[in-house]
């Protein structure tokens, strides 16, 4: 496809792409993601093209260098894809391959305009740097005269970064009802203080929430922020995730660095509860590491650092999919940047009671197969995801 190969040649090194999108997979069978889009980026005042990939499920992001991007375009319509729009300053370019891989291109006059989009711009949050937030403040992030304190910059874009992502939850949050949140394992609770904040003074729910976490003087230390702050309906308890036991019925849970098996326990009460929203972002993960079994693996699996990360994505794959099974609409998400931590995956998942789930059964069975692992997950969660595994 050499008139191919010419024209990203053309639209990266000769004209401005605007926007572009590649759609119409070729194999279903082979099928990764559903389509991709590029536009034209300035990072750190270099041009680049940010490359959107559109899975079933979620989205990823890739920021390429001219040449980079000249490769991506090309294989994307030469082997992937059936169609391509390429928007550039000087025209429009209507990409068809045909089932020989034939190619044909229609041009036509520019329909767009092109609007600069930079990365180093000041992005607006949730929370915003000059609006008094007394919570930041209180937890030393923000100066009393609203300024961001510059050693807690990468906490305050965490916060708003979970923000953003628990705002995709409200329409699972009946607003005509008291909200009931457990937050497990909350740590010094900026997260919670931040949900608090977001959820009843921005957006005028009624919520109880509840911090749990082991250390006492964590406990204490949040507790008196909370009677500080009058977040009346904030309040934190000592004690494990296992043996919390005071409800019947939650609307949200959310675990954030749980070690281990607590993550399991955590999503465990979750379902039980029958909880809308489950947010959870692992840390340690140590289970898989010694019980997965894989011949095939052996040259991943001998190096222990490569093991120890595919234990990990192995363990979140399974809570995602067990959380599948038992009616949710799972997502696994990037929580932050990995520059700012590696414990980056954030799994959400929302109860709409799907009953169509066979084939995830089917395909849960077959990776345990593979594996040779029974995780720990299934005795956390019991009779009742044993018996959907029949």
């Amino acid at each position: 496809m050499q008139n191919i190969t010419e024209l990203m040649e053309k639209v990266i090194n000769e004209e401005t792409i605007i926007y572009a999108i590649f759609s119409g997979v070729r194999n279903k069978a082979e099928k990764t993601f559903n389509k991709v889009t590029i536009k034209k980026v300035i990072i750190q005042n270099e041009e680049k093209h940010q490359f959107e990939y559109f899975y079933d499920k979620n989205v990823e992001h890739k920021n390429l260098n001219s040449d980079e991007s000249m490769t991506e375009m090309s294989y994307l319509i030469e082997t992937y894809f059936k169609q391509a729009i390429i928007n550039t300053v000087e025209s429009d370019y209507h990409v068809l391959v045909n089932k020989k891989g034939i190619a044909k291109i229609n041009k036509k006059a520019a329909t767009r305009k092109f609007e600069e989009v930079s990365h180093n711009r000041k992005k607006k949050y949730i929370l915003n740097e000059g609006e008094l937030t007394p919570f930041l403040i209180e937890l030393g992030i923000m100066t009393a005269q609203g300024k961001i304190v510059n050693a807690k910059y990468d906490k305050f874009k965490q916060i708003n970064r979970y923000l953003e992502l628990v705002s995709d939850c409200i329409p699972y949050l009946d607003k005509n009802k008291t909200i009931r949140i457990i937050d497990f394992g909350c740590g010094k609770a900026y997260l919670t203080f931040a949900l608090y904040d977001y959820l009843v003074l921005k957006m005028g729910y009624n919520v109880e929430i509840v911090g749990l976490d082991l250390k006492e003087n964590v406990i204490k230390f949040c507790s008196d922020l909370a009677q500080k702050l009058k977040f009346d309906d904030l309040r934190f308890e000592q004690g494990d995730i296992k043996g919390f036991d005071q409800f019947t019925d939650v609307d949200m849970v959310i675990s954030l660095h749980a070690c281990n098996t607590a993550t399991d326990e955590a999503l465990a009460k979750a379902v039980n509860w029958g909880a809308n929203v489950i947010l959870a972002v692992p840390c340690c993960q140590h289970e898989f590491l010694k019980k997965i079994k894989n011949e095939k693996m052996i040259p991943m699996m001998k190096y222990g650092i490569i093991k120890e990360k595919l234990a990990s994505l192995l363990t979140d794959s399974v809570r995602a999919n067990v959380l599948e099974i038992m009616g949710y609409r799972t997502q696994v998400l990037e929580f932050i940047d990995m520059e700012h931590t590696p414990k980056n995956i954030m799994i959400r998942a929302f109860f709409e009671d799907n009953t169509n789930i066979d084939k995830v059964v089917s395909q849960y069975k077959e990776f345990k197969n593979e594996w040779q692992v029974t995780p720990y997950i299934e005795e956390a969660f019991g009779k009742g995801l044993t018996e959907k595994l029949v």
